[in-house]
């Protein structure tokens, strides 16, 4: 019997144990959920796509937004009882007080754990309590450490971990520290090897792409040339960018940005229009700076796709502040400007700025307003598209059955019909009708 039971624990021991992976947040978490999945797959470990099925919940967590917190939280408390669960990302650096108020884990972790998850999870599994949040310990990881990429068309390549800004509103340099860039050649590497494995679009994302290489001797517009020279078929798209990083390359960016594959797009995180709360921001450039860089890409491309984001509400944001950033984004018309409403986020310099804070009504209107007008000029500049033919790269499943989604030269959403099975393929469409989000196209052949 001994014998028998012995034999029958083993049989248990070498089954696969089931991971769930979740990321929020940006696109660099994407990534770097993306090699939590890979590490624990070549490590023996079996992923699911369900928390209910799972072993071992993983979540990959981001702490930029009050809200975003609110709702990692609420998922955590969700998670069926029994499952094992680590929380890693930046929220267990940013906020840890709350996660051991709020949330029963097993685990925490800081960001970018890579291959480093595979212990962890396996000290999980046999029931520690594990807290290990040294920043030191995840500095930055091979770009070849095995992947699961959550679309088969798009590959994400991190260029850089953390950034060279002390905003007074970011917490993310506090989990993520200062600039540590990848060298050109290693992420060249990593493209060519993606592009081999049939990825088609490239997302090359940091904490600020702007500030690339600053730490090595090279810039962002060296790395797009270095990338753009591989051959293929294949697109580029650039991360979101600081202005005043921006400013000290424009001419050689916009001389990069000629090339076909990078495609039209620019994040240029405005945050106010006004250059008192700019300062108090600690932003490192003006209003104005916003308006040349955006023209001075136009005037090469007038085509490009404009995306931004502004706070509404910062503390010390006035009336007449908030109606300067109106104008502004109203003159610049962006194709997207994320709104987000001012939240003060632990270990902040804004979060000790209480004696200037604007009422939470008073914010929520702002916002509102700001959310209109956003949504206006992003359905005006969208008709211009419409009658237009080109290509576009399907690299997603659309939301209607038989529906892709690719993107045209300008980083353009097209919804397009019979294009589900032609993700991560080159199509000619013709733009029949747009929307405020997003376009909509036939097949031309």
């Amino acid at each position: 019997m001994f014998l028998f039971l012995a034999a029958a624990f083993n049989v248990v021991q070498q089954k696969a144990m089931l991971v769930f992976v979740k990321s929020f947040g940006c696109s660099m978490n994407l990534a770097e959920g993306a090699v939590l999945a890979g590490c624990l797959r070549r490590a023996g470990y079996e992923l699911t796509d369900s928390p209910c099925s799972a072993d071992i919940v993983i979540l990959n967590t981001c702490a930029v937004k009050g809200p975003t917190e609110d709702r990692i939280i609420e998922y955590s408390r969700r998670i069926p009882v029994g499952k094992k669960l680590i929380v890693g990302g930046c929220l267990p650096i940013v906020n840890l007080e709350r996660l051991e108020r709020e949330v029963a884990y097993d685990a925490v972790v800081g960001p970018a754990a890579g291959k480093h998850i595979v212990e962890l999870t396996r000290r999980v599994a046999t029931g520690e309590k594990i807290f290990s949040v040294e920043q030191d310990l995840f500095d930055l990881q091979s770009l070849d450490l095995p992947r699961v990429e959550p679309s088969s068309a798009i590959s994400i390549i991190p260029v850089s971990q953390g950034c060279l800004g002390s905003c007074a509103y970011c917490c993310v340099v506090a989990a993520r520290g200062h600039l540590r860039s990848y060298s050109v050649e290693d992420v060249v590497k990593r493209t060519k090897e993606d592009l081999a494995a049939g990825f088609r679009e490239f997302w090359i994302t940091s904490q600020d792409t702007g500030c690339y290489g600053k730490d090595i001797g090279t810039n962002l517009a060296v790395l797009l040339r270095s990338i753009s020279n591989i051959d293929g078929d294949f697109r580029i798209r650039v991360g979101m960018m600081t202005i005043n990083h921006v400013m000290e390359i424009l001419e050689e960016l916009v001389e990069a940005f000629r090339n076909e594959r990078v495609f039209r797009f620019i994040h240029l995180p405005l945050q106010s229009g006004d250059d008192f709360v700019l300062k108090r921001m600690r932003r490192q450039y003006c209003a104005k700076d916003f308006e040349r860089t955006v023209s001075t890409f136009r005037a090469k491309f007038p085509e490009i796709t404009v995306a931004t984001d502004v706070i509404c509400g910062f503390p010390g944001e006035d009336e007449k502040a908030f109606q300067q950033t109106l104008r502004l984004i109203e003159e610049v018309r962006p194709d997207i400007v994320n709104v987000s409403k001012f939240f003060a986020r632990p270990k902040t310099a804004a979060a000790g700025m209480k004696k200037d804070l604007v009422p939470p009504q008073e914010i929520k209107k702002r916002s509102t307003q700001m959310s209109i007008l956003a949504r206006k000029l992003a359905s005006e500049n969208n008709q211009r598209w419409k009658g237009w033919t080109g290509e576009v790269l399907i690299d997603e499943a659309g939301k209607t059955p038989g529906f892709g989604v690719g993107r045209n030269n300008a980083y353009k959403p097209v919804a397009v019909k019979n294009t589900a099975k032609l993700i991560g393929h080159f199509a000619n469409v013709k733009i029949s009708k747009t929307f405020p989000t997003y376009l909509e196209g036939i097949l031309t052949q």
